[in-house]
C-alpha cells in the first residue's frame, strides 16, 4: 500500500502505521440511522478511510433536523438521508463505497443486512431497532456499538465482543425487556441538544475505529455516560445475568419487536382508544364536561392553558385514582405517551377516553395556520 496524502496524520502517529490503514480499508461498517448520531459517526469514518460503509434509514430530512444533523443543508429539506449522505460523502472521499438503504431495519432484513458487514453501529432513536440490532447481531457472532442520547445525556457502549474466555455482553444483560415506547420520551418529546449527539456519535466512531485496528481498549462491558451540564463522564459495568432470555433464531422470529416497543402488557394490548383529530377536538373542547389532561413531564413546553391537570407521564399509574369520572381526553408533544396514558386509565375507569392525534405540536400547526 502506498503512502496516501490524506491519511499522513494519522499514518505518522505512533503505533498506526500503513498495516493499520490497510485494516480501515478493508473494513466494513453497518451505520443504522442517519440522523443526529448517524451524520457524525459517519462523516469521521469516511474521513478515516474505512472501505465499505453501509447507512440505513428511512426518513427524509425536514427543518428540525438541521439543529444537530450537521450533514444535511436547507436545500436538501424533503430528500431522503441516505441519498444526500452517500452523495456528500463521496464528495469528502471518493475512494470508500456507501451502500445505501433507504428503509428501517426490520426482522425481515436485518439479518441478511448485518451479516454483510463486520459489525453494525447503532445510530437510531426507538428501542424496536436497538433490540433488533442487538438480536441479529447474537445470532451472527457479531459485535456492535450502541449509542443513545436525550435531553443533556447520552450513553455509548459496545456489545456482543467475543473476548476469548469471556461471555459476550449484549444488550439484553442491560435491559432485558424492551420497555413500553409510550413509557419514555423520544427526542421529538424530550428533546435533544444540538451538541450532543456530535458528542456521543464521535465516540461512537472511535470505538468503531478501535475494533477496526484493535487500538486501545473499547467499551466492552462497560456504559459509558456522559452528562452536558455537569461536564461528567462515568461508567456502569455491566454483568451477564443469568434471568436474560437465550436470543437464537427460535425467540428471534418469536419476537414482534414494534409489539413488544409499542405495549406494555397484554391487558393493554386490548384496549382500543379513540385518537381524535384536530377538528374533533376543537369540538370537544366545547363541552364543559370534558377533562383534558396533559401527560408531557413538567419542563416539556410548550404551555398551555387549556389542560385541567398535568399529571407526567412517569407519574400517571399511581395518580389515576384522582382523575375525575368523566370523559377524559389526554395530550401529549406527539401523541404517542397519549395513547398509552388513555389504555391506562380506561384500564382503571369505565369512562369515555380519547387521545389527541399528532399531539400538541399537530394542534398548534392548525391553530397557527388557520
Amino acid at each position: 500500500m502506498q503512502v496516501n496524502e490524506r491519511y499522513i496524520r494519522q499514518l505518522i502517529l505512533p503505533g498506526f502505521g500503513l498495516a493499520t490503514q490497510e485494516k480501515l480499508t478493508q473494513a466494513k461498517v453497518l451505520i443504522v440511522g442517519m440522523g443526529g448520531l448517524g451524520c457524525p459517526i459517519l462523516q469521521y469514518l469516511v474521513g478515516m478511510g474505512v472501505g465499505t460503509i453501509g447507512i440505513m434509514d428511512a426518513d427524509t430530512i425536514s427543518k428540525s433536523n438541521l439543529h444537530r444533523q450537521l450533514l444535511y443543508e436547507e436545500q436538501h429539506i424533503g430528500l431522503t438521508k441516505v441519498a444526500v449522505a452517500a452523495t456528500k460523502m463521496h464528495l469528502q472521499n471518493s475512494t470508500v463505497q456507501i451502500n445505501e438503504y433507504p428503509f428501517a431495519i426490520a426482522k425481515d432484513n436485518a439479518l441478511e443486512i448485518v451479516d454483510e458487514y463486520d459489525f453494525t453501529v447503532d445510530a437510531t432513536d426507538n428501542f424496536s431497532a436497538k433490540y433488533l440490532i442487538n438480536d441479529a447481531s447474537v445470532i451472527l457472532n457479531k459485535p456492535w456499538i450502541y449509542g443513545a442520547v436525550s435531553g443533556f445525556e447520552g450513553q455509548v457502549s459496545v456489545f456482543n465482543l467475543n473476548i476469548k474466555g469471556e461471555v459476550p455482553i449484549n444488550y439484553r444483560h442491560l435491559f432485558a425487556e424492551q420497555p413500553a415506547s409510550n413509557e419514555v420520551a423520544s427526542c421529538e418529546e424530550a428533546g435533544v441538544l444540538g451538541v450532543l449527539p456530535g458528542i456521543i456519535g464521535t465516540m461512537q466512531a472511535a470505538e468503531a475505529i478501535k475494533l477496526i485496528t484493535g487500538l486501545g481498549i473499547s467499551l466492552n462491558t462497560k456504559l459509558l455516560n456522559y452528562n452536558f451540564l455537569s461536564s461528567s463522564w462515568y461508567e456502569i459495568t455491566i454483568d451477564a445475568l443469568l434471568s436474560t432470555p437465550i436470543i437464537n433464531l427460535d425467540f428471534y422470529h418469536a419476537t414482534n419487536y414494534e409489539l413488544d416497543c409499542a405495549l406494555s402488557n397484554e391487558q393493554i394490548e386490548e384496549i382500543d382508544i379513540d385518537e381524535i383529530d384536530i377538528s374533533q377536538f376543537l369540538d370537544l373542547k366545547k363541552d364543559p364536561h370534558l377533562f383534558i389532561l396533559d401527560v408531557r413531564e413538567l419542563h416539556e413546553y410548550p404551555t398551555i392553558d387549556f389542560s385541567h391537570a398535568q399529571i407526567p407521564m412517569s407519574a400517571l399509574k399511581n395518580s389515576i385514582h384522582q382523575l375525575p369520572n368523566q370523559p377524559i381526553c389526554v395530550v401529549c408533544h406527539q401523541g404517542i405517551r397519549s395513547i398509552y396514558a388513555a389504555q391506562l386509565i380506561k384500564l382503571q375507569k369505565q369512562i369515555e377516553v380519547y387521545s389527541l392525534k399528532g399531539g400538541l405540536t399537530a394542534y398548534f400547526n392548525k391553530v397557527n395556520n388557520d
